[in-house]
């Protein structure tokens, strides 16, 4: 069975994930694409007002010369507002305008760019920065014309600065609400399942239960509940015909069987009546076993010997069943032995499992020819446990191992051995009632090695109570 998965492992954590990133992407593009398109938009206005400027400027410079130029340039910086002006000579010394001097990081002339000023406000010299042109000159002189852009760059610096760390916050506020809501879908779905596990373990009675709020859970779980209303009461249908066949069948056939016994009682052994009511009461205990294989199938896979779970130590089960077909192992000259091993204990059914190894047992003394070798081993892995039959005889083909576990399957064309091809079926079940693998596998270097692998969870730690082999 499946472990509860983690929150970061649900579908709804992944969906409100991607949907996170989805939107965190989404935003961050649209808030570059707001900034790109404003930073534009504003550079455009400001070189418009710079443009103006020097085209004033210029013509300034055409009508009254250097002297008139530089006249203009004093007298458009005592109301300067946020414009900036400095005529410089060759060697860049301020000739007029609002700035002391030239600054060191102005670009090329004649191109538009930004340069960071040192400005007086308030009394004290601080960092600015602007934008701007710079034209030349006749006589080495030139003039920049330049805007007060620093609100902007601090604004601009703002937003650079904020943008990740709203990225951030998104993606954790995110994480976090789909964490929260994978919780709240969690256990919701945690009672489904657990629900669900009760009822696989065979407690049809169970039922998912509803909050009440009428979302697609409380759906899910009357149309459950509805499906298990209905599987109850086939299941209870299914027991009553068991019963009733168990009632109306089984009782007559033993009854046959008896009155049969005492017409062999009462005719000489020696006679030829005897000897066909002889053959008659073995046709009537292979009907027998036959109906108690399908009932005892029938029940292990509807789950209603689950009472009967217990800590029970595999090691002597498989010892009893070693003990109880030694004789017709020494009678086929077959040598059946219990491999040593450590003590392997797991919660888990004594008679199923007895009855399902007893199967493997007698399967393969069947097909084992005389001085074969039948081996049985308990045995910890580091997956689980493992129970084993092997043997030397001629095994299974690979392509017909998966079909001889149907029920009646028998790989003899002539089916002359004794037997109702209900043996490995059970297997199956009581391997499925233990949320164990039944696997057959080839056995080195010869025969066929049957194998019930039990899961961790099924393992009993030492100094658990144990179920004793004789019980």
């Amino acid at each position: 069975m499946r472990t509860k998965p983690g929150i970061l492992q649900t579908q709804a954590f992944r969906i409100v994930l991607v949907y996170v990133l989805l939107f965190a992407v989404s935003v961050t593009a649209l808030l570059f694409f707001t900034y790109w398109n404003t930073r534009r938009t504003l550079d455009a206005q400001v070189d418009q007002i710079i443009e103006a400027e020097i085209t004033g400027l210029s013509e300034e410079y055409q009508h009254f010369g250097l002297p008139g130029l530089a006249e203009t340039v004093r007298a458009r910086s005592v109301r300067a507002g946020q414009s900036i002006y400095i005529l410089a000579d060759s060697l860049h010394h301020s000739v007029a305008g609002n700035l002391d001097s030239w600054p060191q990081n102005a670009g090329a002339t004649g191109q538009m760019m930004e340069f960071d000023f040192e400005r007086l406000i308030d009394g004290k010299l601080e960092p600015r920065r602007a934008r701007g042109r710079v034209f030349a000159l006749t006589g080495g002189f030139s003039l920049l014309v330049a805007q007060d852009v620093h609100d902007r760059y601090l604004t601009e610096r703002m937003f650079t600065t904020t943008l990740p760390w709203t990225v951030v916050l998104i993606l954790i506020l995110g994480a976090a609400g789909g964490a929260l809501m994978s919780r709240n879908m969690l256990q919701r779905l945690d009672t489904i399942n657990r629900t669900s596990g009760e009822i696989i373990a065979g407690d049809l009675t169970r039922r998912v239960p509803l909050n009440g709020s009428g979302d697609e859970f409380d759906i899910l779980a009357e149309n459950l509940n509805r499906m298990l209303d209905r599987i109850e009461r086939l299941m209870k249908g299914l027991r009553e015909v068991t019963d009733s066949v168990a009632h109306d069948l089984r009782t007559p056939l033993n009854r046959l069987r008896n009155r049969l016994e005492e017409s062999v009682a009462r005719l000489n052994a020696g006679g030829q009546q005897a000897d066909e009511i002889e053959r008659a009461i073995t046709e009537t205990d292979k009907l027998i076993a036959t109906f108690n294989a399908l009932l005892l199938i029938a029940e292990t896979d509807a789950g209603t010997t689950r009472a009967a779970m217990s800590a029970l130590d595999l090691g002597g089960v498989a010892a009893d069943v070693v003990e109880l077909y030694e004789p017709l192992a020494e009678e086929r000259n077959i040598a059946l032995a219990l491999m040593p091993g450590a003590d392997v204990v797991i919660e888990g059914n004594r008679s199923l499992i007895a009855q399902a190894l007893a199967n493997l047992v007698d399967n393969a003394i069947k097909y084992t020819p005389a001085g074969g070798k039948v081996r049985i081993r308990a045995a910890n892995t580091s997956t689980g446990v493992e129970l084993s039959v092997a043997d030397s005889g001629p095994g299974i083909p690979a392509a017909d191992r998966s079909r001889v576990t149907e029920r009646f399957v028998r790989l003899e064309a002539s089916r002359s051995s004794p037997g109702t091809g209900l043996g490995l079926s059970l297997v199956v079940a009581v391997a499925h009632f233990h949320h164990a693998e039944f696997l057959l596998e080839d056995n080195v270097p010869s025969g066929l090695k049957a194998v019930l692998r039990f899961p961790k969870t099924a393992v009993r730690m030492p100094g658990a109570p144990l179920k004793s082999a004789a019980e």
